[in-house]
């Protein structure tokens, strides 16, 4: 812990670790800019995933978190949840149907999005 009470960067990349395995390399290089950033990222992780009273267990988080990541496009984030389910031992059809489920909803708003071509492409009514 530092003078304000707060773990350091070093701390928190060990709790990184054990949790998730290799610590993202953008989370090491935003350190290395200014520790703030790691600060204000755990801050974020601790309003979005509570110690206190959690909701979901560790194992949906990971889930949600990995299917988020995968719809935006983060390899940076898909990269960092798979480590954390293979430390979890989160198995193989959970992360599957995870994918699948994923790749559905965005093949669904591909779909939602074609609604004005559907329109434009929709025979006459007379």
């Amino acid at each position: 812990m530092n003078d304000e009470g707060k773990p350091s960067v070093a701390q928190i990349f060990e709790m990184m670790r054990k949790s998730m395995g290799p610590i993202p390399e953008a989370i090491e290089k935003a350190a290395a800019v200014d520790e703030n950033l790691v600060y204000e990222h755990m801050r974020s992780r601790s309003y979005a995933m509570p110690l206190e009273k959690p909701a979901l267990d560790e194992e949906t988080r990971t889930l949600i978190y990995l299917a988020a990541a995968l719809a935006a496009s983060s390899h940076a984030c898909v990269e960092a949840m798979a480590n954390k389910a293979k430390v979890q031992g989160i198995p193989r059809e959970k992360l599957l149907e995870t994918l699948r489920i994923v790749r559905f909803a965005l093949a669904t708003r591909v779909i939602g999005d074609a609604e004005p071509l559907f329109t434009t492409m929709a025979p006459e009514r007379h």
